[in-house]
């Protein structure tokens, strides 16, 4: 079964753009510089060309990446959201029962994740154990490291107003 990938129209389109950027102007200078390096005569030792190779291939790598996120892409409209329990968007106030400590998580979409400003990606352990929960719930979850568990305090949904 294929995953859906939960993002914004917004985080789509900045995918999308840097697909573009990638294949229109970074590849086609890549090739400028392999043909370059190739005119430089006897390939097995040249290392100018091999880097650009390599390089060449990393960066196809990650066109292919971006292009397989993009379509498994499911695109949330926060207005079709209930608001009166976790789901996508949502910025939420949880305590760590076990170290009585306040933190703030909303939950993102592929793109938006950023773990040190407490942007979670939805698909993630966290994000799946607090998916569906309301205030006052206690949510268990399991994490690489063992078993969290927070209580949900508050839920906003930001992108609503």
């Amino acid at each position: 079964m294929v995953e859906r990938v939960p993002m914004t129209q917004e985080a789509y389109n900045k995918r999308m753009e840097e697909v573009e950027e990638l294949e229109n102007v970074v590849m086609p200078k890549i090739a400028e510089d392999i043909a370059l390096a190739r005119a430089e005569g006897d390939l097995k030792e040249n290392a100018e060309y091999h880097a650009q190779r390599e390089k060449q291939g990393m960066v196809q790598a990650k066109i292919n990446e971006i292009k397989g996120r993009l379509s498994r892409a499911q695109i949330v409209d926060p207005s079709q959201i209930n608001t009166d329990e976790i789901a996508f968007g949502a910025k939420v106030t949880v305590v760590d029962t076990d170290i009585d400590d306040e933190e703030i998580i909303t939950l993102v979409g592929d793109g938006d994740e950023d773990y040190d400003s407490g942007k979670y990606l939805i698909t993630s352990p966290i994000g799946r154990g607090l998916l569906g929960k309301r205030v006052g719930d206690i949510a268990d979850i399991d994490v690489p490291k063992g078993k969290l568990q927070f209580k949900v305090m508050k839920i906003e949904y930001p992108e609503l107003g």
